[in-house]
């Protein structure tokens, strides 16, 4: 599962990719300067899992994790080859969800590709494009359905119905995630892999002093994405980047405090992809390796086993389960025991965020 970053050509993608990841994409003060996407393995912060270390104190802890992938700039044109717009949209069909950049701070040194600060501008530009290609996509399977029409394909009516909706939807200027589908529809959708049916996440890019509160280029979004069924973070990339350079922890900690954070906005942005990607985490513990486990919403407990080893999954007895907050609360796992909150689960038990999982199987 993986998160896009993108937005208009020098808005700050590459610079966020930087703060997110220990790997040094390419940034500068021009445009497409990321021609070839960069990707990173992101850890995600959990407060929960450092608890456990301190716990158990065992020999190795391991973060959950998700993949990152700075994409190129997109312009005006991108849906019929403008730039590196094929390139841009066949990159981004790839991903599971979007991380939107948009630059919400004046500086006169910093260009501009519009040449001009305007996000619900550049936020159009971005939306157009991808609600375009789209629009080639349904059109093409409206084809193809038509000729099923034609032969008495009941199925294929539905279907039909269904992209004619879509359509209709998109030539009103607004993305597919903002409609309400049954299931029935929403299996059907997923088929069809549109861009503007993925979860988005809007980045206002702004500078230090607006970095707590916002400012009124961010309201200007807010208001932009009310009906949009997305979410939005404030972060100044900028700054993010400068204590992302310091080495010592306490220093960073002085910067936040500075500014008024008190945790940086590079945390928050890996987190809330986490949750755009529809993840959670489970936690195997013990001394040897305390570990979190990335897993989709709604897995059952077998299905969840079988992310450390399709072993697991297909011999699967039972789970023992402690919830976080138990083994916070009594420390150890023989206390979880004596108190009884330790429960056994079987094949139909669906994960919760943050269970404390060991699995019997039988291969």
């Amino acid at each position: 599962m993986k998160a896009g970053i993108v937005g208009l050509p020098n808005v700050g993608k590459s610079t966020l990719f930087n703060c997110l990841s220990n790997t040094k994409a390419q940034s500068a003060n021009f445009p497409f300067c990321t021609i070839e996407p960069n990707v990173g393995i992101i850890n995600v912060p959990d407060e929960r899992l450092n608890t456990l270390k301190n716990l158990l104190s065992p020999e190795k802890v391991i973060p959950a994790n998700v993949e990152i992938v700075d994409i190129a700039g997109l312009v005006k044109g991108a849906s019929k080859g403008e730039g590196l717009g094929n390139q841009f949209l066949a990159n981004i069909r790839e991903t599971d969800a979007i991380i939107h950049v948009l630059r919400c701070f004046d500086n006169d040194n910093v260009i501009h590709v519009e040449n001009s600060i305007n996000p619900i501008r550049d936020k159009e530009i971005i939306d157009l494009e991808l609600q375009l290609k789209d629009l080639e996509t349904l059109e093409k399977r409206k084809d193809k359905i038509s000729r099923l029409i034609k032969v008495g394909n009941k199925e294929a009516v539905y279907n039909g119905e269904i992209i004619e909706k879509l359509i209709n939807h998109l030539q009103s200027f607004s993305p597919i995630r903002g409609i309400d589908f049954t299931d029935k529809e929403k299996e059907f959708v997923k088929t069809l892999d549109l861009i503007t049916n993925k979860p988005v996440l809007y980045v206002c890019n702004v500078d230090e002093t607006s970095a707590v509160s916002g400012n009124n280029y961010v309201n200007q979004v807010r208001e932009a994405i009310k009906n949009e069924n997305s979410d939005l973070l404030v972060l100044a990339v900028a700054t993010e980047a400068d204590i992302n350079e310091l080495d010592n922890y306490d220093d960073r900690k002085a910067f936040l405090n500075d500014i008024g954070l008190d945790q940086p906005g590079s945390s928050k942005l890996i987190k809330k992809a986490y949750d755009l990607l529809n993840l959670q985490t489970y936690f195997t513990a013990g001394k040897k390796e305390v570990r979190a486990w990335t897993i989709n919403k709604g897995m059952t407990a077998p299905q969840a086993a079988g992310v450390i080893h399709s072993d697991f999954e297909k011999g699967f007895i039972r789970a023992e389960v402690i919830s976080i907050d138990d083994y916070i609360e009594y420390k150890t796992e023989s206390k979880v025991r004596e108190y009884g909150k330790l429960k056994i689960e079987g094949k139909d038990y669906i994960v919760c965020d943050g269970d404390v999982m060991h699995f019997r199987f039988n291969v």
